[in-house]
């Protein structure tokens, strides 16, 4: 069966940067598995593994906008270290929760120094190319697979 939009997918995945290393893999771990077309991978991805069929192997490149978009500064805040509560431990790389006007929205902590700390809403691979390395497993339609018979 080919992929296509509902189908779930179990395949295996290896995932570098551009100076080839491995930020995150499947292999030697549980295959990863996902519905085609709900918006569970990034896009470029998905582009990539529409059509394609059991025993499927191959390697792409995704440029930031098919991936997770480009490096945007707005999306950095300076806040002061009395805005954290002060029995919190705080790190370079944890994240943290911070109230906006418009919601709720999820910093990394980037940098920390007399002037402050520097919070990155950016997903940690925006702006970057991803190189996927995949093996297509198993594919199935989504609706043949029903409940497990409850």
């Amino acid at each position: 069966m080919k992929i296509r939009n509902g189908c779930v997918v179990l395949m295996h995945y290896t995932l570098t940067n551009d100076a080839g290393e491995v930020l995150d893999t499947s292999v030697g771990y549980e295959p990863l598995e996902f519905v085609h077309g709900e918006g569970e991978l990034i896009k470029g991805l998905e582009d990539f593994l529409t059509g394609e069929d059991v025993g499927f192997a191959g390697k792409v490149s995704i440029p930031p906008e098919d991936a997770y978009g480009e490096y945007n500064h707005g999306l950095i805040l300076l806040a002061q270290k009395e805005n954290f509560p002060e029995d919190m431990t705080l790190e370079i790389g944890m994240q943290v929760q911070t109230e906006l006007p418009d919601g709720v929205a999820l910093f990394r902590i980037t940098e920390m120094n007399d002037a402050g700390i520097k919070l990155d809403a950016n997903h940690p691979l925006a702006g970057k190319t991803l190189h996927f390395d995949v093996e297509v497993l198993d594919v199935q339609d989504a609706a043949l697979m029903g409940d497990g018979g409850s």
